[in-house]
């Protein structure tokens, strides 16, 4: 790729930020309203780690010499082993959010319609969004691209909208009343709303997927990615602060379609219904995109000999049907497991769930970082910044899994403990680690 065809600081930037910003932030403002206002500190607790774990991703992929992002990265500390893991519980994380944001889909779709859901209608109601979505990429990669292409636009301009029109509307004393709901210390709300709002700062970890379409990638890669997770806090804080000085919180906190229910606040019921048909047909091409993206990681994944080989099958026009049916009859089984008395927590759980099976992944792979940097030959002031972001980021990690709460724990850790005991054995190669050279490095 020639430097002109190449994109610049700024563009890439911006690609992070739009990557980071999609279908997962319609539900916060809700899930937000539970704790109030308050929660913009943990808005900034979740940038700070977000942006730790986003440059540590960045230097991983500046002088890793393995390819396979977050898995490879993980292979120098971990094996083979560790490689399996981290694809294991990454596309466990993805096929967790994708439930989710079908959930988010009928949340939407009964403000839409007017009707009053039972929790079994939601949950039939999910797993039908879920096999109309996956259907939709069974025409392949063309007809998978059309669909999702131009869907996230349908979430962004919506939210761009609110955030320059809303102060027009925003009332400090509805803001105020909406701050500390429940009256609780300010530790204990940023405990209860951490896991909220690193959902909603996920995919920083795609920057490093363009690394090789950048320019100056040794330069331009970390600043884009710590500019991108600033970016998408911005509008993800922006949005919610003028949600909640518009909105009495109890009807927030009760509404399965914020956004909706602010348009409808600000100009009439008309619009909020527009904002709520743009969101459900933008978010159903985002879920037809990311089941494609997921069922390609498992088939790729199976062809590394991660998952079972079965997984590569696919149909003459490419579209990985054996991953594709597997991974949304998982789907269909974790929707009725979550059944929930409301949707808000039916999605709450789901969320909760897919934040510790992401972070696990993350943690395993920035750990490697030191290693990494040292068989580059990386020393002074760039290895120490980088060892400080680790830090940083572990430290964050953890904390945001335990406040995920102990179910998603327990669970997390049950899926880390299959993984462990389903990994191919007796395989010498599987235990194999990059070593340091005679000079220590």
């Amino acid at each position: 790729m020639s430097k002109t065809n190449k994109m610049s600081l700024g563009q890439l930037t911006l690609v992070t930020a739009v990557n980071m910003i999609g279908a997962g932030i319609i539900m916060l403002p809700s899930q937000l309203a539970q704790v109030g206002a308050v929660s913009v500190f943990a808005w900034i607790i979740s940038t700070v780690g977000a942006m730790s774990l986003a440059y540590a991703f960045a230097k991983c992929g500046l002088y890793s010499k393995k390819g396979g992002g977050l898995g490879g990265y993980a292979e120098y500390s971990f094996g083979k082993s560790g490689n399996f893991l981290v694809n294991f519980t990454y596309a466990i994380s993805l096929i967790i959010a994708n439930v989710a944001i079908a959930i988010s889909i009928i949340g939407y779709v009964g403000e839409f319609m007017g009707i009053q859901l039972s929790p079994i209608m939601t949950a039939v109601s999910t797993i039908a969004v879920l096999w109309i979505c996956t259907s939709g990429n069974f025409g392949g990669a063309r007809l998978t691209g059309i669909l999702s292409g131009n869907s996230f636009f349908g979430v962004l301009i919506p939210i761009l909208v609110l955030i320059m029109a809303g102060i027009f509307f925003f009332s400090g004393d509805t803001y105020m009343a909406n701050w500390n709901v429940q009256s609780l210390p300010v530790s204990q709300t940023i405990t209860d709303s951490i896991a909220v709002t690193i959902w909603g700062l996920l995919g920083m970890e795609s920057a490093c997927a363009n690394m090789d379409a950048v320019e100056n990638p040794e330069k331009n890669v970390p600043l884009a990615v710590l500019g991108g997770t600033v970016l998408a806090a911005i509008i993800n804080i922006s949005s919610t602060s003028i949600i909640f000085g518009i909105v009495p919180d109890s009807e927030l906190a009760a509404s399965t379609a914020p956004f909706g229910l602010v348009f409808a606040r600000m100009f009439s019921p008309l619009v909020g219904q527009l904002i709520n048909a743009c969101f459900i047909v933008a978010c159903v091409g985002s879920l037809c995109g990311w089941q494609f993206t997921v069922a390609n990681v498992v088939r790729d994944s199976a062809r590394a000999g991660f998952f079972p080989k079965f997984l590569i099958k696919s149909i003459p026009n490419g579209t990985p049907m054996a991953a594709l049916i597997s991974l949304t009859l998982v789907q269909t089984v974790m929707a009725l497991m979550t059944i929930s008395p409301s949707l808000n927590e039916q999605f709450m759980i789901l969320l909760t769930l897919a934040v510790v099976t992401n972070l696990i992944p993350f943690f395993l792979s920035i750990g490697s970082l030191p290693r990494i940097m040292r068989l580059a030959g990386c020393e002074g002031r760039e290895r120490i910044l980088a060892n400080m972001a680790v830090v940083i980021a572990s430290v964050y990690s953890l904390y945001a899994c335990y406040a995920s709460g102990s179910d998603a724990m327990v669970y997390g850790s049950l899926l880390t403990w299959i993984e462990m005991t389903s990994r191919p054995l007796n395989n010498p190669e599987w235990e194999t680690v990059i070593l340091p050279d005679k000079t220590g490095r």
